[in-house]
């Protein structure tokens, strides 16, 4: 049955055991190596993100759904994306953690060493994907979600494969903004929003490496998120 079920909907009713569940169903076709790569990520992320909440759920959820997502909905089957998207927030988040240094070392030392260490535990390309899709320092003089769109959308130009990893991440903060409380969702709908039509005209790019049946699942998928952060914002 958690192979039919919405992401969300597993969410809601099983919780993060019923996540890691579905994860573990949809590893079952993958060659044992590539098993076993994917569970080490899994563990790295439970570990790093052991003590992090999204508003009312474990932070872990929602790196299973992104990856989930990339396997059951875009049908990657690439072992390296799929531990960038276990691991996608681990540099942004916990860059002092990951390569067990000082945590007043400056940022941009500590970005690169915690990418350092992801490029030694699994491979240099896994760890880029990371970095593609972690977000810079930002300038406090500036406004802080116009530097996000900004980074996103330089780095997605340059890293097709991260784009996929960042098109489930917005479905998830996007079409998932319904399941959050009201005040979490505007939020979100006022830093995402204006991202859409970028998201879109890079999703329908020839060298976005995605199947057209995924790339057609995504673009519906950006339309519901509209719709959601329109009815937030303008309803």
């Amino acid at each position: 049955m958690l192979l039919s079920m919405p992401l969300h909907a597993i969410t809601e009713v099983y919780g993060e055991a019923g996540l890691r569940e579905r994860f573990s169903l949809e590893l079952l076709e993958f060659p044992a190596d590539d098993r076993r790569q994917l569970e080490e990520a899994l563990d790295l992320a439970a570990r790093l993100h052991a003590d992090d909440r999204r508003v009312r759920e474990p932070y872990l959820n929602h790196l299973l759904r992104v990856a989930i997502r990339i396997i059951r909905y875009y049908g990657i089957r690439d072992v390296d994306v799929l531990t960038a998207a276990l691991l996608h927030d681990a540099v942004e988040d916990h860059p002092a953690e990951l390569a067990g240094l000082d945590p007043a070392l400056g940022h941009q030392a500590l970005t690169d060493a915690a990418v350092a260490e992801l490029a030694r535990r699994f491979n240099p390309r896994m760890a880029e994907l990371v970095r593609s899709v972690t977000n810079p320092e930002y300038d406090p003089e500036r406004d802080r979600h116009e530097q996000y769109r900004a980074h996103v959308a330089d780095s997605l130009e340059r890293d097709p494969w991260a784009r996929v990893i960042k098109v489930s991440d917005f479905t998830d903060n996007g079409v998932g903004v319904i399941h959050t409380t009201y005040d979490k969702a505007r939020s979100s709908a006022i830093k995402y929003r204006p991202l859409v039509p970028k998201l879109r005209e890079l999703v329908g790019r020839p060298d976005t490496p995605l199947s057209v049946a995924a790339k057609d699942h995504i673009l519906d998928q950006l339309d519901l998120a509209e719709e959601r952060f329109a009815a937030i914002l303008d309803g």
